[in-house]
């Protein structure tokens, strides 16, 4: 006969809901090493050589390297405090506060770069183009081993074999997602000062240079903006228009058809995984279990409460 410790153990569970990422963490961290020592190159040779697309790419790469270490120190915090129980639903959101963090700040370094550039737009100074050229291929080869260290470690992860395609997009780690993007980006700004500097050598087009500039920081905003919507609606726990709502909403008219929901929750704990707290009145003798377990097929939801309240048609009459 069981006893009541034993129907308690069946139902307690770690409330740690993400993995973490050790690889990632690691190349994240070689990464942030790499575009710190391309940086103070970067912006050290923009002002020795007066190239405003070299500098502005330099403090791109400062931006760069924040992300990535914030992103590592993120990993590094989400993995130590994984079984502190203070942490209600888990230390994932941890990564999460670590990229809005980021993206605030990278408002902040375009609004300089953008400065900067219209400074040198108004008075121009003369460059130092070959020098300048050579410095911004180095800081783009840099961008593209930063790329291939974090190539592939932004995926789904374990646990993501379920067959709902709609929801692969909640499945990327969005703190390595968001350096990667950021990698890709100031890959972009390294294009744009060696487009720059070549036709100041070739063509005398100095303009074209702090122009640049200016496209850099547009480039650095956009991706800011949108590293703050999306790390934002998580913080916020803006989900309620996630595909998963309508599918606790399908399975809870399938399984009983007269069941009403009166209150429904659904927030995100994880990388591809959701808690949800759900409250039902019915007709129906159907237990919470019974709407449990028909959830579980959902392996997106890991976290998962049912009220219900039986009401008998006698007494609605």
């Amino acid at each position: 006969m069981l006893t009541l410790q034993d129907i308690a153990a069946t139902r307690m569970h770690s409330h740690a809901f993400d993995e973490g990422n050790p690889l990632a963490e690691r190349n994240t961290s070689r990464a942030m090493w790499l575009t710190i020592a391309m940086m103070v190159v970067e912006i050290g040779g923009g002002w020795l050589y007066n190239s405003m697309a070299l500098l502005a790419d330099g403090w791109h790469m400062s931006s760069h390297a924040l992300a990535l270490g914030l992103s590592a120190f993120a990993y590094s915090c989400a993995r130590r405090y994984a079984k502190d129980r203070r942490f209600a639903f888990g230390t994932w959101k941890i990564e999460i506060l670590a990229g809005y963090t980021s993206a605030i700040l990278l408002l902040c370094v375009a609004g300089l770069m953008a400065f900067q550039s219209i400074e040198r737009l108004i008075t121009p100074l003369p460059i130092h183009y070959s020098q300048a050229i050579v410095l911004a291929a180095i800081g783009l080869a840099i961008n593209l081993i930063c790329a291939w260290l974090l190539r592939g470690h932004h995926d789904h992860g374990p646990g993501s074999g379920h067959h709902h395609d709609h929801a692969h997009s909640h499945h990327h780690d969005l703190n390595l997602r968001s350096a990667y993007l950021h990698v890709l980006a100031d890959a972009a700004t390294s294009v744009f000062a060696i487009i720059a500097l070549a036709a100041g050598m070739l063509w005398g087009a100095r303009w074209l240079d702090p122009v640049m500039g200016i496209i850099g920081a547009i480039l650095v905003t956009v991706w800011a903006i949108g590293l703050l919507r999306d790390t934002g609606k998580v913080l916020l726990d803006a989900e309620m228009d996630a595909p998963v709502v309508e599918e606790v909403r399908d399975v809870v008219a399938g399984c009983d058809p007269s069941a009403i929901i009166t209150d429904l929750h659904v927030w995100r704990v994880g990388k591809g995984k959701f808690s949800c707290v759900l409250s039902l009145v019915t007709h129906s003798r159907l237990s919470a279990d019974d709407f449990r377990n028909q959830l579980a097929v959902h392996e997106e939801l890991v976290h998962v409460v049912v009220e219900t309240t039986s009401i008998s048609p006698a007494q609605v009459a």
